[in-house]
């Protein structure tokens, strides 16, 4: 398992409420953070895939949730993005059928950003991705 930690850089972080109002909290919050940094062009993408986090998290979890924005300094063309939550257990990517209505969060997540992973945490565990920025 890849585990990645930045701690230097430019970060913004929140904790929402494990309330169904904390997914477009999360949005917002992301989308006018990356307006802030001048990255508006990976604001759709980095909402998207918080919002799936997110909802994970509300659906599993009953603590607060924490959404981190890191752009590190070792790494310019990096935007990390990590969603936190009080359960320990890591999550899975699923094989969704059809009829399922949900199960396809993390393949999104995979499928969308430049790689991922979870670690555990003291009082929980972190889902992360990083998205390419454009130059």
């Amino acid at each position: 398992m890849i585990r990645v930690i930045y701690t230097e850089g430019d970060c913004a972080a929140w904790t929402f409420p494990a309330e169904p109002g904390a997914v477009r909290a999360a949005r917002s919050a992301v989308r006018d953070q990356l307006h802030r940094w001048d990255l508006d062009r990976l604001s759709d993408l980095a909402a998207l895939l918080v919002s799936e986090l997110v909802t994970n998290s509300l659906r599993h979890a009953t603590g607060p949730i924490e959404v981190r924005l890191v752009r590190p300094t070792s790494l310019n063309d990096v935007l990390l993005v990590e969603v936190s939550d009080p359960l320990p257990e890591l999550p899975r990517e699923k094989d969704a059928r059809p009829e399922d209505e949900s199960g396809r969060g993390l393949r999104l997540v995979a499928s969308a950003s430049r790689r991922w992973g979870a670690r555990p945490g003291g009082a929980g565990k972190t889902v992360w991705f990083e998205l390419g920025v454009p130059a």
